[in-house]
């Protein structure tokens, strides 16, 4: 691996977000002046095609990034803010397991984005 290439994924590694290619590139660049966007591009292209990292879709128009290595969890898109919300519930794992049971299947893996705006403070939560 170039050392460009391990620069980003050290990036990626220790971001404690869902970074996209050009948060990857201020921050790579940091370390290592001469890397370029289009090399973040390409490695991230890469990264994504030999299952180091997963790309994700939050619907806003750009591909963010996280380590594929880091344990399962689910993520809630606030729409307002943009923030990503990591989560994992007992129950709905249990669920999506009974509910591929109920089908047929042996659950091998699922990803799940929940996509919500806050709740107005008079609404129940």
């Amino acid at each position: 691996m170039t050392g460009q290439r391990q620069v980003i994924a050290r990036v990626l590694e220790s971001a404690d977000d869902h970074p996209d290619a050009e948060e990857i590139y201020a921050r790579a660049s940091k370390i290592d002046s001469a890397i370029s966007l289009a090399t973040v591009y390409r490695t991230m292209r890469l990264f994504e095609d030999v299952g180091l990292v997963n790309r994700l879709d939050f619907g806003d128009g750009r591909a963010r990034y996280e380590d594929a290595s880091r344990a399962h969890h689910d993520h809630l898109f606030d729409m307002e803010t943009g923030r990503v919300i990591e989560f994992v519930d007992p129950e709905i794992e249990q669920l999506q397991e009974k509910i591929a049971r109920k089908l047929g299947y042996r659950l091998l893996g699922h990803k799940m984005d929940l996509f919500a705006v806050p709740l107005d403070k008079d609404e129940d939560g």
